[in-house]
This record gives C-alpha cells, sequence and structure tokens, in this order.
C-alpha cells in the first residue's frame, strides 16, 4: 500500500484524501489544532497529527521535521502533498531533508516567492508588469522615478490578495515601507496594471499539461478584500481568442518555472492600455475560492480528484490518462451575508448546479451551454445579493477558520 502526507496548514483537500482511499493509498494528514472540529474526510485518513500554529498558518518547521522523523520509522512515505499555498514550502522542505520524490526548496520558489517568480519570468522573456524589490533605498527611489503611480507592495509569500496595499504617492510608499522595519525584505513593488484580470487551472503530468480551464475575473479577489463586495469569476469558451492567447502564455510559464507534476492555479492581467497579456503569479496548488467547483461545472473535471491520480500513477509508475473535457460555460459567485445560512430559494434556477455550504456566505455554481445565458445569471445573482444578503464586514461571532 502506497502511503501519502498530506500537509494542510487550511481546511481543504476533501476531494483529493477521499480519491486516495479510493485508490488504496493510505492518508497521514498533517493539520493545525485549531482545524481539529473540521469536517475532514475521517472515513479517509488513516492518521493525523496536529501542529500548534506560531502564527496563522505557520508552524515551527523544526518541530514538523522531527515529528516526520518519527512518521518516518513506522511508514514508508511515497509523496508528500502540500494541499495549500502556505503548505508548498513545509511540504519541500520535508521532501528535500528526506529525500521524497518531488518538488524540492529551489523550484518551489518559483511557485510561492513573488519576488522569484517575477525575476524568473522575466529572465524567460515573459511579460511581467515593471517590479522591483525594496531591499535598497536608492533602487527603490530610481524605480519610481521611471514607473509613476499607483504601485502595488505586495507580500512575497502570502497568498492571493492577502497583504496587499495599492499605493499612490511616493509619500505614501516612504511611510509605508519604513513602517515595515525588520519586515522590509519580505515584500516587493510592482505598478499597478488596470485591465481585465484571468486565471488559469492546469494539471500537469511528466512535464505535459494534460489539462486547461481559463476562466475571467469579474470581481477580483483584490478587489472584495480591499473594497467589499460580491467575488465572481466564469470560464472561457476554449475556442476564443483570450483562452488560445491564456492557454500560449500559462504553457510558458510552467515550462520555464519547472512544473513536473501536479495542479497549478496561475494569475495573469491583461492590460487595458495595450490588450497584452502579463503574468501576474502562479501557484503549485489547485486554486482556492471554490473555484475547482465552477471549473467541474463547465469540464467534468474535479482537478483534486485528478491530482491524486496523477500522484497514485507517478508512484506507480503506470500511465495517466484523463477523460475528455465537456464544454459548457460556469460562474462562480460568493459573498459575504448576514445570516449564518441565507435562504438561498431566489436564486435557484435549472442553471444552479451547487450551493457552498460556506456559513455567514452565499455562494453559487451555474453552468449553461450559453454565454450570454451565464452573463445573466451572474448578474441577476449580484443584485439579489446586493439587495438581499450583503454583508460587508464578517459577523463579529463569525467563525475565524
Amino acid at each position: 500500500m502506497n502511503t501519502f502526507v498530506c500537509i494542510s496548514s487550511y481546511y481543504k483537500g476533501y476531494d483529493f484524501m477521499d480519491e486516495c482511499k479510493k485508490l488504496g493509498i493510505k492518508v497521514i494528514l498533517i493539520t493545525s489544532e485549531n482545524l481539529k472540529e473540521k469536517n475532514w474526510p475521517w472515513h479517509a485518513i488513516d492518521e493525523v497529527y496536529y501542529m500548534p500554529e506560531t502564527e496563522p498558518f505557520t508552524w515551527n518547521l523544526d518541530h514538523l521535521v522531527q515529528g516526520f522523523q518519527y512518521l518516518m520509522k513506522n511508514n514508508k512515505i511515497d509523496s508528500v502533498v502540500a494541499l495549500d499555498d502556505f503548505d508548498v514550502e513545509k511540504a519541500a522542505m520535508i521532501r528535500e531533508t528526506f529525500r521524497i520524490p518531488g518538488m524540492g526548496q529551489t523550484t518551489h520558489r518559483y511557485f510561492r516567492d513573488k519576488l522569484a517568480m517575477r525575476q524568473m519570468a522575466k529572465d524567460s522573456g515573459i511579460n511581467i508588469p515593471a517590479f522591483t524589490a525594496i531591499f535598497n533605498d536608492e533602487i527603490l527611489h530610481e524605480f519610481t522615478q521611471n514607473h509613476p503611480a499607483p504601485w502595488v507592495l505586495k507580500p512575497r509569500s502570502e497568498a492571493s490578495a492577502s497583504g496587499i496595499k495599492k499605493i499612490h504617492s511616493t509619500e505614501q510608499l516612504w511611510e509605508i515601507v519604513n513602517n515595515l522595519g525588520e519586515e522590509r525584505y519580505k515584500f516587493l513593488l510592482e505598478t499597478f496594471k488596470p485591465g481585465d484580470v484571468f486565471h488559469v487551472d492546469s494539471l500537469v503530468y511528466k512535464k505535459e499539461i494534460v489539462f486547461t480551464s481559463c476562466s475571467q475575473y469579474l470581481n477580483t479577489p483584490m478587489e472584495v478584500s480591499h473594497e467589499g463586495g460580491v467575488f465572481r469569476t466564469k470560464t472561457l469558451g476554449t475556442y476564443s481568442d483570450e483562452y488560445k492567447a491564456l492557454e500560449k502564455i500559462n504553457s510558458q510559464v510552467l515550462e520555464k518555472f519547472g512544473l513536473v507534476n501536479g495542479a497549478t492555479h496561475t494569475e495573469f492581467i491583461r492590460g487595458k492600455e495595450d490588450g497584452k497579456y502579463y503574468f501576474l503569479e502562479t501557484s503549485s496548488r489547485v486554486g482556492g475560492a471554490h473555484i475547482p467547483d465552477m471549473v467541474e461545472a463547465s469540464t467534468g473535471i474535479n482537478i483534486w480528484r485528478e491530482w491524486a491520480k496523477i500522484e497514485n500513477a507517478l508512484i506507480n509508475n503506470e500511465p495517466y490518462k484523463i477523460a475528455e473535457p465537456t464544454g459548457f460555460y460556469a460562474g462562480l459567485i460568493i459573498s459575504l451575508a448576514k445570516d449564518l445560512h441565507p435562504d438561498l430559494q431566489d436564486f435557484t434556477t435549472e442553471e444552479l448546479v451547487k450551493t457552498l455550504p460556506i456559513d455567514y456566505h452565499v455562494g453559487l455554481v451555474y453552468k449553461s451551454g450559453e454565454k450570454e445565458r451565464l452573463n445573466e445569471l451572474l448578474e441577476n445573482a449580484a443584485k439579489i445579493i446586493v439587495e438581499k444578503h450583503l454583508s460587508i464586514m464578517p459577523p463579529k461571532d463569525k467563525p475565524t477558520t
């Protein structure tokens, strides 16, 4: 029996572990102590170990290595899988320390460190917004002179839109940078490039991209995290010019960055001024914010389950083949809500394929054979949410995890 260790400091990966169980794989879960009560797929988990958090999503890595050494005494570990962005570094360190196959600490930086990934993209001739590290005052000053505001200050290792600040003047920038103190090296500065933001969700097997889904944010995670409102994204038609352009640049990114196997979520922007596509960031994991639910509605492909099948095929040295995707248009809409369990009757149509059971949220997945109909559904749903359900700030008693 093969043994997989799943590392997750966030509650996710249910379908991955459930599929491992179906494949006859022993699953060991390492997660945060504060996630003990979550609805993990206990039927699929053979052993579970808990790590205390030193900061949100952060563990003592020395203790993790020591604990993993204990696991190795009685288990032949075949694969170590990071289920969330925050765990990519942990998994890479474990693989390097115990010589377990998979992505190591050098390659993981291109999928975790936003500065490393920008430098790699620049060196590879991939379009990116102008950026700079902020280690040196003189270099930072020159950057602000050559690239006018606004800018975005981004944490190098946070997930999604966490910690991103939009900056409108040099005075504001220097105040923020100076206040960072010893944390300054953990950030980068990038020109703010207005435009349409897209995401590409892929599966890779032995360096070959075996599945791709391209989508467009209607309200980006950054917009929602900074301004509130309703998060929306929709899939693109596979024959559209947008899809073809995104598929091409996504292929360039994954090839140059060295992803060999697994799932990836990559974001791009189409500049409003020049219409060119620019790389924003990538990751070696399944997309968050329930994007996999939308992808499955569109294509019939469950990214989590296929990732488990890829890992299993690699360990057993077996061929892997994915089913032919379906071609529906699908859309996802998520919003904070005033009620713990909002009444969703107003959203019911034949195209509503899934509601997401998230406390104090409205979460909906639609699919349709017609692009115009999907757009209409997302617009109507957003209006209903704003009129009846929308909560700008989380309720005080909303769970924190």
